[in-house]
C-alpha cells in the first residue's frame, strides 16, 4: 500500500496537448524519473528512517506520558476544585440572592394586570 506515494511522473513532467516527444524518450524519461525517485527514497530512508522513526516514537511516548501522568490527573483535580467552587457559589446564591428573589416574587405576585 503506497499511502504517501503522491508524486507521479505525469504530475511533474507533462507535455501539453498537441505536443508529444518521441515515444522512446518519453518511456525512458519515465523510467529514469521513477528509478531516481525510488532510489533516492530508499537511500534517504536507509540513512535517516531509523533515526526519524526513533524520534517520532519518543515524541509519541512523551505525548502519551503527558496525557496519562500529567493532563488527566490535572483535569481530575480541576474538576474536583471546580465542584467545590460550584457548591460554594450555590450556597452563596441560596443565602443571599434567593431571599431577595422570593421577596420580589411575593411583592410582584400581588400585581394584577387588566385589559381595558
Amino acid at each position: 500500500m503506497h499511502i504517501n506515494n503522491h508524486v507521479n511522473f505525469e504530475d511533474c513532467i507533462a507535455e501539453p496537448d498537441g505536443v508529444r516527444s518521441i515515444d522512446c524518450v518519453w518511456r525512458n524519461s519515465y523510467r529514469c524519473f521513477t528509478c531516481g525517485k525510488n532510489c533516492m527514497y530508499k537511500f534517504l530512508t536507509t540513512l535517516c528512517g531509523i533515526c526519524i522513526a526513533l524520534c517520532w516514537g519518543c515524541d509519541f511516548a512523551c505525548t502519551a506520558f503527558d496525557h496519562i501522568w500529567c493532563l488527566t490527573p490535572y483535569l481530575r483535580k480541576y474538576a474536583i476544585c471546580v465542584g467545590f467552587l460550584q457548591k460554594c457559589f450555590g450556597t452563596l446564591v441560596n443565602c443571599f440572592l434567593a431571599p431577595i428573589c422570593e421577596a420580589c416574587g411575593t411583592c410582584f405576585s400581588k400585581i394584577e394586570v387588566s385589559n381595558r
